[in-house]
């Protein structure tokens, strides 16, 4: 099928990093400077793009005006060691990459978007790692990013302590997702490990502290089947018409 809307590519040299990324920008159909428009970034980007199918979901979407307008960024890894260690609670690299989203990633978008330069218009998005530094991200700069998706992200106490000590988060707009049977997951350390029951954890301390917060327990595990059907509620959810 072919897609309605635009693909393009732009480099950042991140000075955070010290290394190239590619961010792979998915514009609609109806792009136009005319409008302005909220974006979402995603890690594990081209696992969106060819897994989550987000370029079909951003074309039935704007079209059944599901969501307001809205301009797709992704951001992918080279393998799962460099992913670990820039999306990990402990990885090695992560405030790095914090940095980078919000100094290099953010300008970039606004230059080459027209945006609304508000964090209420700002989504970071991403599935399990990913989801987890896309929230770690918002936390540590909130008035950058109001919006977070994230589905089966890796809870630890990490996690759960940045969202105890964080009062911004009040103002934020989350949707938070995970699956039943994600009661033994391999990670990429070599560990097997119980995801259902740590974020039902963050899901009672989310829940305390955030007004605008969707969670939902589907059934699957720790795969993409599961989290393409899920974006089918994510992306209305966060980004629908108000």
């Amino acid at each position: 099928m072919k897609r309605q809307g635009t693909t393009v590519e732009r480099e950042i040299h991140s000075q955070y990093l010290d290394e190239t990324l590619i961010v792979k920008i998915y514009r609609p159909a109806s792009f136009s400077s005319l409008y302005k428009y909220h974006i979402c970034i995603m890690q594990d980007g081209d696992d969106y793009y060819k897994f989550g199918r987000i370029q079909t979901l951003s074309d039935r979407f704007h079209e059944d005006r599901s969501i307001e307008n809205t301009v797709f960024a992704g951001i992918h890894y080279k393998d799962k060691f460099d992913r670990r260690e820039k999306y990990h609670p402990e990885g090695a690299r992560r405030e790095a990459y914090m940095k980078f989203l919000a100094h290099e990633v953010v300008p970039l978008l606004d230059e080459e978007i027209p945006t609304y330069h508000m964090s209420g218009s700002r989504a970071l998005m991403g599935d399990s790692l990913g989801g987890t530094i896309s929230l770690l991200t918002a936390l540590h700069y909130p008035h950058t990013f109001g919006k977070v998706i994230m589905q089966s992200p890796y809870v630890d106490e990490h996690v759960l302590q940045a969202v105890a000590q964080n009062d911004e988060i009040r103002r934020m707009d989350l949707y938070h997702s995970i699956g039943t049977e994600e009661t033994a997951v391999d990670t990429t350390d070599g560990n097997v490990k119980d995801f259902i029951t740590p974020n039902r954890e963050l899901h009672e301390a989310l829940q305390a502290k955030v007004e605008h917060y969707t969670y939902k327990e589907f059934e699957g595990n720790h795969i993409w089947k599961f989290w393409q059907q899920d974006l089918k509620d994510a992306l209305p959810k966060i980004f629908g018409n108000s």
